[in-house]
């Protein structure tokens, strides 16, 4: 059995999953925190399910040799292809995926109307469509890919012109269709709030589910006796792109100059 100090692995396909390992630490401080970005692979969105399920067994099995006591898929798109794979390879392990927030956002709109920003791989996905049948009967729900997002805010910008006007384009439609509840169905895209609060009206409830995933995490880790007692040790940072590029982001994104090593691809 693993040791209650031991590490938490936490990964995304670049820099998104930074939104939700900031949840994670917010919630839980005594926990040592290792996150892997899969930028040199990034975006998930557009890949195939066998492809992004293939990065994800690597990443676990590098987590896993570290002695990583728990494991967080920081990724929708990687949780729908990859979380079942993984909690077959590693059946006592702690894993916590993510889910597009359907059915808190189901109960917060007076509209009837949600919308959905995420990626086209989300979006299409089975489990995508399950949580609609489970949660939105109720409700109208539209849904918005968004090409590009990810890529922007991979670089760090949170807001140039370009993304504005990307970003406008994508909620537009949303907002036309009488939405009043947005959900951000990728990690990437809570780092897109202050934007998102000038282009869209403030009654509009906007949702996302990195508090609820590191509830979730919290709530494993106590069941299984795994809640670390502290100090915990300074987070570990590794990209399987030029790691420059994630020391130059991570004061941006995580407002903190840490180490960051390069992950064999």
């Amino acid at each position: 059995m693993a040791e209650r100090s031991a590490p938490i692995g936490v990964m995304d396909s670049g820099v998104g999953g930074l939104s939700v390992l900031a949840e994670i630490q917010r919630l839980l401080p005594n926990e040592t925190l290792l996150y892997v970005a899969d930028c040199g692979h990034v975006p998930y969105g557009e890949k195939s399910p066998d492809y992004i399920r293939e990065r994800c067994r690597h990443i676990a099995g590098f987590f896993h040799a570290e002695g990583a006591k728990a494991m967080v898929l920081a990724c929708n798109t990687a949780t729908v292809a990859a979380v079942a794979d993984l909690r077959e390879l590693y059946p006592t392990w702690p894993l916590v995926g993510m889910e597009p927030a359907v059915k808190p956002a189901a109960a917060a709109t007076r509209s009837g109307v949600v919308g959905v920003l995420a990626t086209t791989g989300t979006l299409q996905s089975a489990k995508f469509a399950a949580l609609l049948d489970r949660f939105a009967n109720d409700v109208q729900v539209i849904t918005q890919p968004c090409p590009g997002l990810v890529e922007l805010i991979e670089t760090g910008d949170l807001t140039s012109l370009a993304l504005r006007q990307m970003l406008l384009g994508y909620v537009q439609p949303l907002l036309a269709a009488g939405c009043d509840t947005l959900i951000l169905g990728c990690t990437h895209y809570p780092f897109l709030r202050p934007l998102l609060a000038d282009l869209v009206p403030a009654d509009v409830a906007i949702i996302d589910t990195g508090a609820a995933v590191a509830r979730q995490l919290q709530r494993l880790l106590g069941a299984n006796d795994l809640l670390a007692e502290g100090p915990a040790g300074d987070a570990r940072f590794w990209t399987s792109a030029d790691p420059e590029t994630l020391r130059t982001i991570l004061p941006v994104l995580w407002h903190k100059s840490d180490d960051v090593q390069r992950f064999a691809l």
